[in-house]
């Protein structure tokens, strides 16, 4: 498989940039269809910037498709469901461990796409808060990042604020609907994280007083691992 182009076989179940083919039963749910995806919108450069050539650390994030078309249909416990058309957001994760603690949010909406993440980040012996974030609307990227110098401006009650100069990016959780999802630990699918995969959620993107995003939406992703 190549690292570059986002690719997974899990028995007859496949996974491609090109689309997913499902063939899936087990007690209580079966799934089958295919989805084909459209061409991808990546970003301008790889999301971890210099921190793609970092050495040993726990997880490295990839971002491969920030929104695409989806189209075909998915039989689920025998009813169907159609996608026509849908959207579609691919990333993809490396290492052996999730960060100890992290927030991450993705959504898709009309015009654009956005995606979040910030994260306890052990290096050796120290530790710091990572941040990676890309914000496209119509056509135009902002991206916020620590090797960019954003910074955690206020992290607490399910919502995030980072700021970066003179932009600054919220994310708050609204909903409560987690469902618990396995996560690499130490290398081994050992750890539960809560994720809400199809959540109430509001964003917004200012530069200084000006505002370029305000969204409140029950179509975001949503995963909030903080105390």
């Amino acid at each position: 498989m190549r690292r570059d182009r986002p690719c997974a076989r899990l028995g007859a179940n496949r996974f491609s940039e090109e689309g997913i083919c499902l063939d899936l039963h087990a007690p209580g749910c079966s799934v089958v269809g295919k989805l084909r995806f459209g061409k991808p919108t990546p970003v301008r450069y790889d999301i971890m910037g210099p921190f793609c050539a970092v050495p040993f650390m726990e997880c490295r994030h990839r971002v491969f498709s920030m929104c695409h078309s989806v189209s075909g249909t998915l039989q689920i416990n025998g009813k169907e469901y159609g996608f026509h058309p849908g959207v579609g957001y691919i990333e993809g994760d490396r290492g052996h461990s999730f960060p100890k603690q992290y927030v991450w949010t993705q959504c898709c909406f009309e015009g654009g796409s956005l995606m979040l993440s910030a994260a306890e980040i052990p290096l050796g012996p120290a530790h710091f808060t990572g941040i990676i974030s890309v914000v496209q609307i119509e056509g135009r990227e902002y991206r916020l990042a620590t090797y960019l110098g954003a910074r955690v401006q206020s992290l607490q009650n399910r919502a995030v604020t980072v700021r970066q100069g003179g932009l600054t990016l919220t994310a708050e959780l609204l909903d409560q609907k987690a469902y618990p999802l396995r996560a690499p630990a130490e290398g081994a699918m050992a750890r539960t994280i809560r994720e809400n995969v199809a959540c109430r959620a509001h964003y917004q993107l200012r530069r200084k007083e000006h505002i370029l995003l305000e969204l409140e939406t029950t179509k975001a992703s949503f995963e909030y691992e903080y105390p």
